[in-house]
């Protein structure tokens, strides 16, 4: 007997061919369901293929907990949007997508690096708006990734791609994480990976532990001249901090690809000097979208099936690190 699948966000059907190919029912929702609406729809289906903006709340799996529903599938390797201890709590299994997004957003992190060394934005601005006169020996001046520090926070999947692309360019790369790495590089104190790197990228989950993480002291540490990037969640690099080091010239330069309270972005961060800003762009390829998509979709369908999901998420472990 088909089941009923709830779609949240819109994309093209062949991402979601491993539902029809079994004959399930999919329920579209294109994007366009609030948390009521999701509360509503969650009692109406057998599973949902979530995305990172679906607030898969307490509420929402309670009402899906009254009818029939048996997986939720993140189309995301983080799932701070889902509250997997009360999913567990009710039988409700949780997958995610881990692995597939890793180069895409890695290449990303790079992009945000050499356009923050190199003063891209700035220079293209100057550009577009007139302002370029002609080279200039001394005009737009950057830094040198040859031969500086990269300190990533975090050193899971894509901080580890991160590294392999950064030792391309000569860096040096450090790492920080919570337990011993056994790689070389492996810095135990944060503190001091803040203080001996040019560079900051930042690859761990959004946690209660790592909210605010990257905060005004510590960005202090950096040496004067550094630049911070963060394509892993908002909240992790507090914005204000980071605004107010780039206004006193304590950071030369930072990247964001993700904010606070998305798809809001703060005003002091779109005014801020040496700010580079995407919007949430780190695994935004046709590739890397569609095997996410396919990786959520099949996991779906394993556990519809009464199989075991291949990714699942535990309410017991720790967000993986990006």
């Amino acid at each position: 007997m088909p089941l009923k699948v709830l779609v949240t966000a819109q994309m093209p059907e062949e991402w979601f061919d491993p539902l029809v190919r079994v004959g399930h029912d999919i329920v579209l929702g294109e994007g366009l369901l609030d948390h009521d609406g999701l509360v509503g729809k969650a009692r109406e289906v057998d599973a949902i293929v979530s995305v990172l903006t679906d607030p898969i709340d307490a509420a929402v799996l309670e009402s899906g907990a009254r009818g029939s529903l048996r997986v939720v599938g993140n189309i995301a390797v983080g799932y701070d949007n889902i509250d997997v201890v009360r999913a567990a709590e009710l039988g409700i299994a949780v997958c995610n997508t881990p692995g597939v997004l890793d180069a895409a957003t890695a290449d990303v992190t790079m992009f945000l690096i050499l356009a923050c060394t190199r003063r891209a934005s700035a220079a293209e601005f100057a550009l577009r708006s007139g302002a370029w006169t002609g080279w200039g020996l001394t005009n737009f001046l950057g830094s040198d990734l040859e031969g500086s520090t990269l300190g990533l926070v975090g050193y899971g999947r894509i901080a580890r791609a991160v590294e392999r692309r950064a030792n391309g360019f000569s860096m040096r790369v450090l790492h920080h994480t919570r337990h011993d790495s056994g790689r070389p590089g492996f810095v135990a104190d944060l503190d001091q990976l803040m203080s001996e790197s040019d560079v900051i990228s930042v690859h761990v989950p959004l946690t209660p532990e790592t909210s605010g993480l990257i905060d005004a002291r510590r960005l202090r540490l950096m040496r004067r001249g550094g630049a911070v990037v963060n394509t892993a969640r908002g909240g992790i690099v507090d914005e204000d901090a980071l605004v107010d080091a780039l206004e006193s010239g304590e950071l030369a330069s930072a990247g964001l690809d993700v904010f606070v309270g998305e798809p809001h972005v703060d005003a002091r961060l779109l005014s801020a000097p040496h700010l580079i800003l995407l919007p949430h762009i780190g695994s935004a390829t046709w590739g890397t979208r569609s095997k996410m998509a396919l990786l959520a979709c099949d996991d779906v369908c394993r556990v519809l099936d009464g199989q075991a999901p291949v990714n699942p998420v535990h309410a017991t472990a720790a967000q993986p690190a990006r």
